[in-house]
C-alpha cells in the first residue's frame, strides 16, 4: 500500500498564527491517517494545539486461525513551549486519547470477540537544544538532542493502567569538507509500569508501498504491552527484526551532494541540485526484560508445529544487529525521496540485500 505522508501549512505574515494539516491514505482506503494543528506563537510561550487520527493492523497466530486486529486512536494534545535561549526550550504536553481495538471478522472465533475501548490521559516533558546550522537540503552542520519522560494513565475508574518512558536521541553533524557531511545519531528508550510500549526494530520511517514485517520473530504478550512503535533505522532487515520494550539504535551517514559539492552553485534543476550519495552503516537492538540476554527476550524462543505437537525450542541468538550500504537523496515535485540498497548483518552473518524507497529528511 501507498504509506506517504502528505503534509500542508499556512502561516500568516508576522508567523505569529500557524495551522498544518497531513494525512496518509493507502491504496486500499484503509487505515487512513490525520493530523491538524494550529500554533500561537506571538508570545515568548508558545501554544499548540494537535488532533491526531492513527490506524493500523496487527495479524497474530493462534493454533490453525489467523487473527486481524484493527487499531483507530484518536488523540488531542495541547503543548506549551518555552525557550530559554536560541538554541535551548523546555516543552510540556498534556493529551487525552480514544483507542477502539477490533478484530476482524476473518473467522469463528474471531466473531466471537467483543471490541475494545480506552480512554487515556497523559503528560510529556521534553529538554531540546539545537544549534544546527543548514548548509543545504539535508545537509546541517552542529548538534541537537531531546531527552523525553512520559506518563500514561487509563481514564477508567474500573481499570488500572499505566506506563512510564523515558529516552533520549542525540544527532551531531560534522564538515568534513565544504558540503561534504558526516551525521550520526544515538536514540534509546525504554517504557516500564503496569503497561509497556513495544518497540519493533527494523526498517526506515515513511516506507513507501508495503513496509515489510518480520512475522517469525515472536512477541512476549506477557509483557502487557499497552501500544507499539518503530525504532528506526535499521536498514537491511524487516520490522520487527528485534522487539521489546526497550531498545537502543546508532546511525551513521556520509552525506555527499555530488553537483553542489563540485559546481559550488545551484542549478536550475532541483532534482540535480539535491542529489545525495550517501554511505550508511545501522547498529542496534530492542530488548525485554533487564538486559538483552535475559531469558525474558522472545526471540530466544522457537515454535516448531508438528501435526498436533507444538514444540518450544529455547536458543541462544545474539540481539545486536546492524546493517551497512548505500543510497541516493534528492527531491521529487518537493518531496525528499530516499533510496537506500542495505545488507543486513545478524549473527556475524550478511544477509541478501534489501531495497528501501521512503520520504523524509535526515534519519
Amino acid at each position: 500500500m501507498l504509506n506517504g505522508f502528505f503534509q500542508v501549512g499556512l502561516t500568516d505574515l508576522l508567523e505569529d498564527h500557524r495551522i498544518i494539516g497531513g494525512f496518509r491514505i493507502p491504496l486500499n482506503l484503509n487505515n487512513i491517517e490525520y493530523i491538524f494543528s494550529y500554533a500561537n506563537l506571538k508570545k515568548r510561550l508558545d501554544k499548540e494545539v494537535i488532533i491526531v487520527r492513527q490506524a493500523m493492523e496487527d495479524e497474530y497466530y493462534f493454533g490453525f486461525y489467523t487473527f486481524i486486529l484493527r487499531y483507530r486512536s484518536y488523540q488531542l494534545h495541547y503543548v506549551l513551549k518555552y525557550p530559554f535561549s536560541p538554541v535551548l526550550s523546555v516543552r510540556g504536553t498534556a493529551n487525552v486519547r480514544y483507542q477502539k481495538s477490533t478484530w476482524l471478522s476473518t473467522n469463528e472465533p474471531a466473531l466471537q470477540e467483543p471490541d475494545l475501548n480506552e480512554y487515556w490521559g497523559g503528560l510529556k516533558g521534553e529538554i531540546i537544544y539545537d544549534d544546527t546550522h543548514d548548509i543545504g537540503l539535508n545537509l546541517l552542520t552542529g548538534t541537537r538532542f531531546k531527552i523525553f519522560g512520559e506518563y500514561t494513565q487509563i481514564l477508567e475508574s474500573n481499570a488500572s493502567k499505566s506506563m512510564f518512558v523515558v529516552g533520549l536521541d542525540i544527532r551531531n553533524y560534522q564538515r568534513i569538507h565544504r558540503t561534504f557531511i558526516w551525521a550520526n545519531r544515538i536514540a534509546a528508550s525504554t517504557s516500564f509500569g503496569k503497561n509497556k510500549l513495544m518497540y519493533y526494530m527494523g526498517g526506515v520511517d515513511n516506507w513507501i508501498l508495503a513496509p515489510g514485517f518480520e512475522s517469525a520473530t515472536p512477541i512476549d504478550y506477557s509483557q502487557n504491552y499497552a501500544y507499539q512503535t518503530l525504532a528506526t533505522n535499521m536498514r537491511g532487515f524487516n520490522q520487527n527484526a528485534r522487539n521489546g520494550n526497550n531498545f537502543v539504535v546508532i546511525n551513521s551517514e556520509l552525506r555527499f551532494p555530488v553537483v553542489r559539492y563540485f559546481l559550488n552553485r545551484p542549478v536550475k534543476s532541483d532534482f540535480i541540485n539535491n542529489l545525495q550519495v550517501i554511505g550508511f552503516g545501522d547498529m542496534g537492538l530492542a530488548w525485554a526484560g533487564e538486559n538483552p540476554y535475559s531469558e525474558e527476550n522472545s526471540f530466544y524462543i522457537r515454535y516448531i508445529q508438528d501435526g498436533s505437537l507444538w514444540i518450544k525450542i529455547r536458543e541462544q541468538k545474539e540481539p545486536l544487529i546492524g546493517g551497512f550500504g548505500f543510497g541516493l537523496r534528492t527531491r521529487v515535485f518537493g518531496y525528499f525521496l530516499r533510496g537506500d540498497m542495505a545488507w543486513g548483518v545478524e549473527e556475524g552473518r550478511v544477509l541478501k540485500p534489501k531495497f528501501y524507497l521512503s520520504l523524509g529528511l535526515d534519519f
